[in-house]
């Protein structure tokens, strides 16, 4: 595999200089925007989990470290660095940290753009571990809910092919997990989903968005998990800018210390888009 890899560097590199190629270490923006309502993205805002006094906050950023342009096809290479937080409110803007995921890894992007459409594929190779934190722990009482710690993580490989036209965009996804503790977890995840920006609406600065992601996972048995989001951004939809989301999930709970927990809620929040 990788010889192959490498050939297709060569060759994709070899093209003669001309006023079309060009080459960027470090580029403004990324060269693919993330999937709106696939869970494992870059965030960096907050949800408030509707009925349930909690919240969700999210720090986390994806950057392209070179870029390759050779007419309309563009090759990346970046990074991502993300954690996913939940934040249990008691008043008095206290709010204990109950448990936190984290991820790293490396990604890379090819897509071509023909006039309305784009199409291409994003691969990331990433490490995620999950840990409960102190804001789950009674003096009195021990862990609360009698859940205590244990050890989640997983390095895994993934690939999205992806079809845009116009608005709306289609994707697949892949994933394998080369390492997952727990073992007895599946090693495959399947998802399709898709996103759609309409029109703007105000000034030309703002568009609403619908989204859905559906991902077929494996503990003991495969399950669906389904997250449907709904809002709108201020900003370029294809570039950075601020969202107000309203999203809807259920399914097997997205932090790595519940992974067998099962739950149902809806969530009204903000996201710096990157």
């Amino acid at each position: 595999m990788r010889p192959f890899f490498f050939l297709f560097l060569l060759i994709f590199f070899s093209n003669p200089a001309n006023s079309q190629t060009e080459n960027k270490w470090f580029p403004s923006g990324i060269n693919i925007q993330p999937f709106t309502a696939n869970f494992i993205e870059p965030k960096a805002g907050f949800s408030y989990l509707l009925g349930k006094e909690k919240i969700r906050l999210d720090i986390g950023t994806s950057s392209d470290i070179f870029l390759h342009k050779s007419g309309n096809k563009f090759l990346s290479f970046g990074a991502d660095l993300f954690t996913y937080t939940r934040l249990r409110g008691t008043g008095n803007f206290y709010f204990p940290v109950e448990t936190v995921d984290y991820l790293f890894g490396i990604n890379s992007g090819y897509k071509i753009l023909n006039e309305e459409k784009e199409y291409g594929v994003r691969f990331r190779f990433s490490h995620i571990s999950a840990h409960l934190v102190d804001g789950n722990f009674d003096n009195r009482f021990g862990w609360r809910n009698g859940i205590n710690p244990r050890t989640y993580s997983r390095e895994f490989l993934e690939l999205f092919p992806y079809y845009r036209f116009n608005d709306v965009r289609f994707y697949l996804g892949f994933t394998y997990l080369i390492h997952v503790n727990p073992r007895f977890l599946g090693k495959g995840i399947y998802q399709i989903g898709f996103d759609y920006f309409a029109d703007r609406l105000i000034a030309d600065i703002a568009a609403p968005f619908l989204a859905y992601d559906f991902k077929l996972i494996e503990i003991d048995k495969l399950l669906g998990n389904n997250i449907i989001a709904a809002g709108i951004k201020f900003g370029d939809y294809k570039s950075k800018g601020v969202s107000l989301i309203l999203t809807y999930y259920s399914g097997k709970s997205i932090h790595g210390e519940y992974f067998d927990l099962s739950e149902h809620y809806t969530t009204l929040g903000i996201n710096v888009d990157i």
